[in-house]
This record gives C-alpha cells, sequence and structure tokens, in this order.
C-alpha cells in the first residue's frame, strides 16, 4: 500500500549572511574610528587593538548565541544594531573620552543580555501569562525617579535613579513591560474591541468596561510621565497606545480618536506646563532663544547641519562641541555635520531597515499575543529614534530621549539590545512553527 510521507523543510543553520554583514559593519566601524583620530590627533587610535577586540569579541559572541539558541532567527537586525552602534561610538569618542569608555561597558553588558535573553526565554508567548505582573513591575519602575533620596532630576527632568554610583533610567526597562502588558491584552480582548455592541443614541460604541481597565493603566503611565517631566517618553507611550489599539482592532475610529485626542491634548499641556510650551516655543523659533538666553541646543544644532551640507566636514572635523550633550541628546546633529546629508540619510535607512524587518516578523507570527509584542517593541524603538531626528530637524517638539543605539546611555543601550534579543526569538519562532506546518514534498513508498 502506498502510504504518502511527508518530507519537512530543513532549513540551513548556517548564518553566513549575518556574518558576512557583521564584518562589514566591523570594517566601517573601523575606518570610521581610525579617520577620526587622523582628523583630531593626527596618528592612529591609542588602543585601537583594544578597540577591535571588544568590537568583534562581543558582536561574535552574540552571532555565535544566536547560532546556538535562535538558528533560524532574521539575519539583518544585529548587523544594523552593530553598525549603528558603532558608528554612534565612534562620534561620542570623538567629543567625550570618558563617555565613550562608559559607552564600551554597556555595549559588553547589552551583549551580555541578548546571549541571556536568548538562552533562558524559550517562547515570548510564555510571557502572555504574566500580564499583570508585568503592569505593576513597569508602575514601579516608572515610579522609582520619584523617591525620595533615590531619584534624579537632570535638566528638568526626574528620570534617573541613583544606587551608590550607578545611575540609570527604569523607564527605558518599563517601557519594554508596557509593550508585554498592552499586547496581552489587546490579544485577549480583540473582539471585543473590534466589536461595537452597545448603543450610545444613535451611534454603537465599544462597552466602556472593556476600555475602561486599559486606559486607566495608560492613563496613569501617562501622569507619572507628567509629573517627572518627562515629554519624550510621554509622547512615545501616547502613540505606541493608539498605534497597537489600532493594529489590533483595525478601526480607523481608534486612530482618529488618538490624534484628536494628541491635538486637543497638546494644546492644553502647551498652556498648563512651563517645559512643554518652552519646548514648542523652540521648534517654531529657536532663533528668538538664541539671541534672549544664549544658544539653545535646536539652534546651534541647525547651524551644524548647515555647515555638513550634502557630503559632511568630515569625520573629526566638524565644530560642534559648543552644543550641550552633544554625544547625547544632540548627536544626530553632530553626525549630520561630520557625515553630511550622505549621512543622514544612510542613518535614516538603517533605522527603516530596522524597523521594516521588525514589522516583517510581526506579521509572520502566528499568534495575536506575539504578533502584538513584535509589533509594539519595534514601534517603541522605531518611534523613539524618529521622535529624536524629527526634533533636531524641528519637525515636532525637541524630546532630548535618546537616538537608539547611537547615543551616549547605558540603560537606553542595554534596552535597544533587549528589543533585538526578543525580536530574534520571535523570528525565530515563526520559522520554527512554519517548519512544522509546511509540507514540500509527498512521496509514495
Amino acid at each position: 500500500m502506498n502510504v504518502p510521507t511527508p518530507i519537512e523543510p530543513k532549513p540551513s543553520r548556517s548564518r553566513s549572511t549575518e556574518l558576512g554583514l557583521m564584518i562589514i559593519a566591523w570594517i566601517i566601524v573601523t575606518a570610521f574610528y581610525i579617520l577620526m583620530s587622523l582628523a583630531t590627533k593626527g596618528a592612529l587610535p591609542a588602543r585601537l587593538d583594544f578597540f577591535l577586540a571588544v568590537l568583534i569579541a562581543v558582536s561574535l559572541a552574540m552571532h555565535f548565541a544566536i547560532r546556538r539558541y535562535a538558528p533560524f532567527a532574521s539575519q539583518v537586525l544585529l548587523p544594523i544594531a552593530t553598525l549603528l552602534n558603532g558608528v554612534g561610538y565612534v562620534e561620542i569618542a570623538r567629543w567625550n573620552a570618558t563617555r565613550a569608555g562608559y559607552q564600551a561597558l554597556w555595549f559588553v553588558i547589552s551583549g551580555a543580555i541578548v546571549v541571556l535573553t536568548l538562552k533562558f526565554i524559550k517562547s515570548v508567548r510564555d510571557l502572555d501569562r504574566y500580564r499583570f505582573v508585568t503592569l505593576t513591575v513597569a508602575m514601579i519602575l516608572m515610579v522609582l525617579p520619584l523617591t525620595p533620596h533615590f531619584g534624579e532630576n537632570i535638566n528638568g527632568a526626574r528620570l534617573w535613579v541613583a544606587i551608590g554610583p550607578l545611575s540609570f533610567q527604569p523607564i527605558e526597562i518599563a517601557k519594554i513591560l508596557l509593550v508585554f502588558f498592552f499586547a496581552s491584552y489587546f490579544a485577549a480582548n480583540r473582539e471585543l474591541l473590534s466589536t461595537p455592541t452597545q448603543r450610545l443614541g444613535r451611534i454603537l460604541i465599544v462597552p466602556p468596561k472593556i476600555l475602561v481597565p486599559i486606559l486607566v493603566a495608560w492613563g496613569v503611565a501617562l501622569l507619572i510621565l507628567a509629573g517627572e517631566n518627562d515629554i519624550g517618553f510621554a509622547m512615545l507611550l501616547f502613540v505606541l497606545f493608539f498605534a497597537l489599539l489600532w493594529v489590533t482592532t483595525g478601526l480607523k475610529s481608534y486612530l482618529f480618536l488618538g490624534l484628536a485626542m494628541l491635538g486637543g491634548g497638546g494644546y492644553v499641556a502647551d498652556k498648563l506646563f512651563h517645559q512643554v510650551h518652552q519646548r514648542v516655543s523652540l521648534m517654531l523659533d529657536p532663533w528668538n532663544y538664541n539671541f534672549i538666553h544664549g544658544s539653545s541646543q535646536i539652534a546651534l544644532g541647525q547651524f551644524s547641519l548647515a555647515a555638513g551640507g550634502v557630503f559632511g566636514t568630515g569625520l573629526g572635523l566638524g565644530q560642534s562641541g559648543n552644543i550641550p550633550e552633544i554625544s547625547s541628546d544632540m548627536i544626530f546633529a553632530a553626525l549630520g555635520e561630520e557625515l553630511g546629508f550622505i549621512g543622514v540619510i544612510l542613518i535614516v535607512s538603517l533605522f527603516a531597515a530596522f524597523v521594516g524587518e521588525g514589522f516583517r516578523i510581526a506579521q509572520r507570527s502566528h499568534s495575536d499575543y506575539v504578533r502584538l509584542t513584535a509589533t509594539g517593541l519595534t514601534a517603541t524603538l522605531g518611534l523613539q529614534a524618529f521622535f529624536i531626528m524629527a526634533g533636531v530637524l524641528r519637525i515636532v517638539p525637541f524630546t532630548g530621549i535618546t537616538l537608539p543605539f547611537m547615543a551616549y546611555g547605558g540603560s537606553s543601550l542595554f534596552a535597544n539590545y533587549l528589543i533585538v534579543a526578543l525580536l530574534l526569538r520571535i523570528s525565530h519562532e515563526n520559522s520554527e512553527e512554519r517548519r512544522g506546518g509546511d509540507i514540500v514534498a509527498i512521496t509514495f513508498d
């Protein structure tokens, strides 16, 4: 008797594409580092061998961890992150050697979190069980900067927690935990959120009892951020919430509601909160601030971008050193001056490629929770990059949040690589599930 026998696909575990892209990233970053040093010091970097050893060793550790624990994951996420991180490090080292040392240390720690995440988180879907645990921990982390004796106020925002010599931003981890909570709640209530069943006059609306819990959690988070004078992450959380709600339901009404609330809330915040009003005023007219109060970051950033022109002044030849927080808040302006319009386009393209790959991973997911988690993680990183780059270019009010992978900030770098690890895990799960369900050939014995 002839019995059909399914033959399952056996995709190669080779990650040669990823390794090849990593090598290209190492070459570009090393070349940039050498050019920067020659321009500023007239000599090769003093510890070039150590720089290369750390860059390659940490990158290879992450690469081999992916080979071992997630061999079928996307092969472009890690090279993109490595290249952005490396170029950012070169610019940080160009302006502040001390910060560059700390950034290198956080790169090592971030590499370790990628390895540990891939090793111990076997399935992102399992995190769905801890919906309210993630919400509780996220809220605790967000409140920590308001705690006396621990919270630190820097440049008007109370976002930092100091424990001895260690200082970090709990919001960087809290935003990831909030993505898990939003994804879990929206996935569990997708049908109810998508189907208006309760009548309000002549129109049907979604039952309020479904929206109230998630709106309360979201509102409390925004209130905490308002208390910390954190405009950047408040905007990020606001847009992320409505983006996930729209992706979950497909209802344009949520999108329009979010836009209306953003416009109305922005107007009220501009009238009630001095920091918001100041940021909006700087976006509209940074030159007036420049003459009255001294040079503003935005005005100086505009001069730097203009000086860069199309092709840039060249690495190490920029004159942006007078911009406050040049290695963190305004690193995009410094890069724009030294790499020019071409360099800016390449940086934006790298972020676009990362976001596109993240959304592709989300689209290939087999469960609502995993799909929304991948979408939320990708959107978090993409929106953060957009807000800070658009702020420097005066498209939106300047927020001061860090440019992912590139700007100085250990907490941010740690969180960004954690997002990379989680997306890699989801990508591997997608490939595993697809392998289990596909039949590529049938033979008869």
